[in-house]
This record gives structure tokens, C-alpha cells and sequence, in this order.
């Protein structure tokens, strides 16, 4: 681990001046193997540019809209393009043309969406970068990028290792869609299924007003998405709305994955592993795509599969940035910094990639360590050459009485704290998970403190000196329940010499999923292996002890002298979490034994 990386995250930026004014825009239908229309819009570098020139091409698919429709009498330079618009602006200017579609199902394109990243919608990435290869204005290098779903729709692209497709940065974006976003720990993120759904329905059926509801889709001269150049009518648009009525239903689709290996109803074969990028992961692509992993300390469930995606390629290009910030980058994530612009930073280290293996510019990136991390708390970036960081020390904190965490193994042969859940707990609105259904977030968890009074806690005393936590803590809990099943969720705190608490991670997880099972080739463990699968699921007995371990999500934190670290214990999240067992509290056990010791194991460097 170094102190800093080698080249300031924002300096390349800096170095790369626009070169290109304005742009030539045009749109057409594009049309697939099986019929279906895809619409697409062709940016390219503008007035200064002559007509024979061409660029590498940067790809994005996205159902949100590849460009909005602008109202009459909308002023001068309205942002017609919201989800696409800080990489135009950032790429275009530079020497990139930029290819925006609209995936089948959504916006202006023709077709049906059956579920989330469907296996259809994957073979129209394959076709219309073959498309895009073939145009005069194509280089021959293609990149694919974006947030989120675009991240995870660049995943998938890179997986049919197509010669063209030469690097991608997937920013917040799922390598396993289950764990990742629709069931982390195996509990179902109720709000965010609910909430997502909303977001969808509004954008596929076209409803102005569901769809102004939605921060990044307000806009009082949005008039829905934008029909293709040749749609003078607008006829064509209206046909294609009429083909998205008959779209997924989200919460429907997702109640239907309690388990990941269960399929729906309606086709046996479509499992959450169709719409997961590790389903279609493979060699050969991974050795010829360079892929840029870019994700934050309160990204959701996102950076967990940013470190998944990471640790699984063998690419000796990959790269991996762990950002203090949220979804996307829009909002810095430290309660010790404000950052008023946190995606700047993954915004140059986008372009400075795809400058590297798209224009084929010497931008130093080869000589650095491909990690970069963010330490919360000491506020400085710094790099490794691996993730997490070689030089960790892993150190045991075992339950101990009066609540305390400690070194010591408990030695009493029986001993234990009983904690009955509490359906108010919850993580508020200002949590991880806000961000993921498009809402804004401008401070996370500055209303933490408190939250952990419903909550059974174990502190350790003051540390005497600084010490940094880096990596993925892992919890192991002997336990006994008086049901049949439950839901854990674990809080990593830091608790300040005043005794304000602050929020530092979180872990998840449903005990009926607690068995050890084998990896999986393309979802290594991190922590403690689950298989998520029915197959391996095991009811509690109540009464009965037994383990449940699990890893929290990552993160870099230096706990100051002085400073305590408190682990916090709940049995609910009611503002984001389905509830396990619904319409029952349970009732926990922890045990504390010299035979059945609940500890946390952290991964921690002294630094004083």
C-alpha cells in the first residue's frame, strides 16, 4: 500500500482540454436478427471536424431514456440527454464519438423487456456493436460504460469478447444481480424493488407525472422519450410505447427469485443468473477487454459486486477505484469531508483509461497499482497492488460481558445476551440505499447517531492509537432463535471521544442461508461462502445454537485514538428490508461461551 497514487486523480483531466466544439447528432432505428427496431442516437465531435475523420466510439445502453423529447419553447441549451450527459460532456469534446441506445423494451426502441438485463436484450449489445465497428466514423475501438445498469449492460457487452470492444469501465454496476441488489444476504430490498418498479412503469409507459417524481426525470419541458429522426409523426414512437405495456412487472419478477437457483414461474430456465455479468463471464474476453471497476463506500450493494467483478478477472489491465461516495458518484459519502464534486474524480480516471486502450495515449496507468482506495477519517487516497491491501492484519474481537468487545476469548462455559428484535429499527432516509431508486442524497447517515439505542451493542474501550480498518469485516455469530428463521443486520460504528456515533459499514444476512457451501467459479468468496440456493437452505431449530457468519460490505476507515468501534446488532431494517419472519418478532440468543464464541474479525493496520 502506498500513501497516495502516483498520478492525482483529477490531473488528467486537467492535462486533456476539449479539442471539439458542439456535436453532429443523428438518430435512427437499427434493426436486430429477430425484427425488433432499436433506436439510437450517433454523437459525434463537432463543427471542427472533418467528415472523414473517425474516433473510437463509446457505447451506451440504457433504459432510461437514451435522449428526452423537448417540449416547444424549450430555452437554449436544455439538457436533452440527463442520463448520458456528464460522459458527453467529458468525451465527446476529446475525440470520442458516442453511440447512446435505447435497450429493447424502453424508450423509443421496439420490443418487450421479460425481466431485468434479459438474454435477448445481451445479443442486441453483440449486434449493434458489430454495427457500430463497420461505420466510416468508427476508429475501430469501441468502449462501453455508465451507471448502474449501463455498468452492468458494459459487463455484458465485454462478454462476447468482439475484437472491437477494446475497454470498458462499469461504474456502480452488480456482478451478481441477486446478491448485489435484488436480495443482499438473501433478504429481499423490499423499498428498492418497490420503489425502482414505480421508476420503470413511469418511464416505459410514458407518465409525465410518475416520472417528474424522480429527481434526474424532473423537468418541466421533458416531454418523454425522443423519437428517432425519421419519426417526423411520431408514429413510430407510439408503436413502441404500445410494445412496453406488456413489459416486466419488477416486484412480481422479483418475488419470484427467493432463492438463486429459483427460477420463474413461467420459464425454467430464466434463473438470477441470466441477469447477472459472472453468468456470462469468460477468459477470453476477460484477457481482451481492459475493464476499470468504479464504485463507493455507500454504493448499496454495488461495491461488494465492484470488488467480486475485480477479484475474478485475471486481466493484467484491470483496474479497481473505492471512492468515499454513493451511487454513481453524486454525493460525497465522509461525514469528515465534504465533497462537493466526488465524480469528477472517477470521471477522469474514465477517460484516462479509455485515452490509454481506446486513443492509445501513454497516460502513466501501466506504471501505477491498479487499486485506488479512499480512507474515511484520514481523508487521503491510496493505492495497492491488490484488494484488499497485502499489508492487513486480521484481529479477533470476541463478545465479552457488560456489552463489551474485547481480545480475549470469553472463557465462562455459558454465557450469552438475549436481544428481542425490533421492528422500528431502521437505517432512515438518508442510508445506501436511497440513492439506488434515483432519489437524492446529499449527506449519508448524518442521522445515524441514536439509531443504535433499539439495537443489542458491543464496544471495544478507546483504542490507544490510530488504527485503519481496510477490507471486509467479517462477523461470526453463535446464536439461537425461538423462530424458524431470521434476519441479521449487522452495523459497524465509530464512536467519537464525545460519544457520537458514526456509521461505518454493514453486513447482511438471512440465517436460513448460513451453510458453508462450495465457490462458485465466477463468484469467488470474499468472506464466508453461501450458496443463496434452496437446495442448501437449512430452517433454525429454535432453541438450538448454531453459527450464522457472514462478511460486511468493504470499506477504509481510520478510527482515531480515543476512539471506540461498536458493533450494532438488529433483527430489522424496516425502511428498506423485507421482514424475516413477517408479523413475528424474534427473539435471539447471542452466545458468549469459551466453546461458542461470537467474534468479529477485522481486517485492520495499526498506523501509529
Amino acid at each position: 500500500m502506498s500513501e497516495a497514487p502516483l498520478f492525482p486523480l483529477e490531473s488528467w483531466l486537467e492535462s486533456r482540454p476539449p479539442n471539439f466544439a458542439g456535436q453532429r447528432l443523428s438518430s435512427r432505428y437499427l434493426t436486430m436478427s429477430d425484427g425488433i427496431d432499436i433506436a439510437i442516437d450517433v454523437h459525434l465531435p463537432g463543427v471542427n471536424a472533418t467528415s472523414s475523420e473517425c474516433f473510437p466510439v463509446v457505447v451506451f445502453f440504457t433504459p432510461y431514456y437514451r435522449r428526452m423529447k423537448l417540449k416547444p419553447g424549450a430555452p437554449e441549451g436544455t439538457e436533452d440527454c440527463p442520463n448520458i450527459a456528464v460522459f458527453r460532456s467529458l468525451l465527446l469534446p476529446r475525440g470520442y464519438a458516442l453511440v447512446a441506445v435505447d435497450v429493447r423494451g424502453s424508450g423509443a426502441s421496439f420490443g418487450i423487456r421479460k425481466g431485468l438485463r434479459s438474454p435477448k436484450e445481451r445479443e442486441d449489445y453483440l449486434e449493434i456493436v458489430e454495427w457500430i465497428s463497420q461505420q466510416s466514423w468508427c476508429s475501430g475501438a469501441i468502449g462501453v460504460t455508465g451507471i448502474s445498469y449501463l455498468g452492468a449492460a458494459a459487463d455484458f457487452t465485454a462478454s462476447w469478447a468482439h475484437p472491437a470492444v477494446k475497454a470498458i469501465v462499469p461504474h456502480s454496476a452488480v456482478w451478481d444481480t441477486w446478491s448485489n441488489q435484488l436480495y443482499p444476504g438473501g433478504v429481499m430490498c423490499r423499498r428498492l424493488v418497490k420503489e425502482y418498479g414505480k421508476l420503470m412503469e413511469a418511464l416505459d409507459d410514458d407518465d409525465a407525472e410518475d416520472r417528474a417524481s424522480f429527481p434526474y426525470f424532473q423537468g418541466e419541458y421533458y416531454d418523454g422519450p425522443a423519437p428517432v429522426d425519421d419519426d417526423h409523426d411520431g408514429i413510430l414512437l407510439a408503436a413502441a410505447l404500445e410494445d412496453h405495456i406488456a413489459n416486466f412487472d419488477m416486484a412480481d419478477f422479483v418475488h419470484q427469485f427467493a432463492f438463486r437457483d429459483r427460477p420463474l414461474h413461467t420459464d425454467p430456465d430464466f434463473t438470477s443468473a441470466i441477469i447477472s455479468p459472472y453468468h456470462y463471464a469468460n477468459r477470453k474476453a476477460d484477457m481482451q477487454t481492459a475493464v476499470y471497476t468504479i464504485s463507493g463506500w455507500v454504493d448499496g450493494h454495488y461495491s461488494r459486486g465492484a470488488v467480486l467483478r475485480y477479484q475474478w478477472q485475471q486481466n493484467p489491465n484491470k483496474r479497481l477505484m473505492l471512492g468515499a461516495w454513493d451511487h454513481g458518484g453524486r454525493s460525497g459519502s465522509s461525514p469528515f469531508h465534504e465533497d462537493p464534486t466526488p465524480q469528477v474524480k472517477a470521471l477522469s480516471e474514465t477517460l484516462r483509461f479509455f485515452d490509454e486502450y481506446l486513443m492509445g495515449l501513454n497516460t502513466g496507468l501501466r506504471n501505477e497499482p491498479p487499486v485506488h482506495y479512499y480512507t474515511v477519517g484520514e481523508e487521503r487516497w491510496k493505492s495497492a497492488n491488490e484488494w484488499p491491501p497485502a499489508d492487513i492484519n486480521w484481529r479477533k474481537l470476541f463478545f465479552q460481558a457488560g456489552h463489551r468487545l474485547g481480545s480475549e476469548p470469553p472463557t465462562a462455559p455459558s454465557a450469552s445476551d438475549r436481544y428481542v428484535g425490533d421492528y422500528r429499527c431502521g437505517t432512515g432516509n438518508q442510508s445506501r440505499y436511497n440513492r439506488l431508486y434515483a432519489q437524492n442524497v446529499e449527506q449519508y447517515y448524518a442521522d445515524w447517531h441514536g439509531r443504535d439505542e433499539r439495537m443489542l451493542c458491543y464496544t471495544t474501550d478507546a483504542f490507544e492509537t490510530d488504527m485503519e480498518l481496510t477490507g471486509h469485516p467479517v462477523v461470526r455469530l453463535h446464536l439461537s432463535s425461538d423462530t424458524q428463521d431470521c434476519a441479521l443486520f449487522v452495523y459497524l460504528e465509530d464512536i467519537d471521544k464525545n460519544g457520537r456515533a458514526y456509521y461505518v459499514t454493514e453486513g447482511i444476512f438471512r440465517a436460513l442461508h448460513r451453510c458453508i457451501a462450495e465457490e462458485h467459479p465466477n463468484i469467488p468468496a470474499i468472506g464466508p461462502n453461501h450458496s443463496f440456493s434452496e437446495r442448501d437452505a437449512r430452517y433454525l431449530i429454535p432453541g438450538e445454537c448454531t453459527e450464522v457468519a457472514f462478511d460486511l460490505l468493504p470499506i477504509s476507515w481510520l478510527f482515531k485514538a480515543g476512539h471506540r468501534l461498536r458493533v450494532a446488532i438488529a433483527l430489522a431494517d424496516s425502511d428498506h428490508f423485507s421482514r424475516i419472519p413477517d408479523g413475528v418478532l424474534p427473539t435471539i440468543d447471542i452466545s458468549r461461551s469459551a466453546s461458542t464464541p461470537s467474534v468479529l474479525e477485522l481486517p485492520l493496520i495499526a498506523r501509529g
